[in-house]
């Protein structure tokens, strides 16, 4: 494939009033293109319609990107735990085909369960997050969390009074990823939580959990059989479950390991 000419011919140059105007207007990021996207269209011979469609793209585009950003933040997604920065190393087994098709979010559009199992430090974090940063993408509203630190936080709201207006601000977002669930034993009321939240959202919202225990195992780390059947039963009954198998993730991607170029950084990979 060949690679396209690059845009010739003299840059305008890109004056104060104009800049002050951009800013003026909240487009102060067109400055940064404004001269290629020029050369561009004087080499292609841009209508002045066309060109006018150019720099709104590249608004549009950087807007969506910002907000992405700050979404993903808000919902408690880690910004390095992203499918383009998932690392699939070979001894890593899991069905790759499941995976193309949960990242299509047809599961979340059908109200489904997520669970994505394995031991510890094979990615389970990493891809259950990376679903939540494309769920961002796609607008929809999403709240991710370590198990414990949720059950925390309902636990503080029950101080104030506000628990009934948490539990339905978590039971309504768009896709819920519980992270590490199980991986200590649920007290009571964690139990209680735990069931109030499958009830609310079972094939109305979709919820991804991800733990290093099988749904069989969970029984036994809850306080109240009769609740926890009830709820796990409910979870499992439409989910799609992801198993991954192989060596720790974490530790096969440390800085200095070299399975990985190590300007990717470390990856939790719980």
């Amino acid at each position: 494939m060949t690679t396209p000419p690059a845009p010739t011919g003299p840059v305008d140059p890109i004056g104060a009033d104009l800049i002050a105007l951009l800013k003026a207007l909240k487009l102060g990021a067109l400055k940064d293109t404004l001269p290629e996207r020029l050369a561009l269209a004087r080499q292609h011979q841009l209508s002045h319609v066309a060109f006018l469609e150019l720099l709104l793209a590249d608004e549009v585009s950087r807007r969506e990107s910002r907000s992405a950003t700050l979404r993903s933040a808000k919902a408690g997604l880690d910004q390095s735990m992203r499918i383009d920065t998932w690392n699939a190393l070979d001894d890593l087994r899991y069905d790759r085909s499941l995976l193309s098709d949960l990242v299509s979010l047809r599961f979340a559009e059908a109200g489904h369960s997520v669970l994505v199992l394995g031991p510890v430090g094979v990615g389970k974090t990493h891809l259950a997050t990376a679903l939540g940063h494309v769920a961002i993408r796609r607008r929809m509203t999403v709240l991710c969390a370590r198990a414990d630190k949720l059950f925390a936080r309902l636990r503080a709201a029950r101080l104030d009074n506000s628990v009934e207006a948490e539990m339905r601000r978590i039971a309504t977002v768009d896709l819920l990823v519980l992270d590490d669930f199980a991986l200590r034993p649920l007290d009571a009321t964690e139990t209680n939580d735990f069931y109030e939240l499958v009830v609310e959202r079972h094939r109305r919202k979709a919820t991804i959990v991800s733990s290093n225990r099988s749904p069989d195992e969970w029984l036994s780390m809850t306080t109240d059989a009769l609740l926890a059947q009830s709820a796990i039963d409910r979870l499992t009954s439409a989910a799609h479950t992801l198993v991954i198998e192989g060596p720790s993730y974490r530790q096969r991607t440390r800085p200095g390991h070299g399975a990985v170029d190590s300007s990717e950084g470390e990856v939790d990979a719980r």
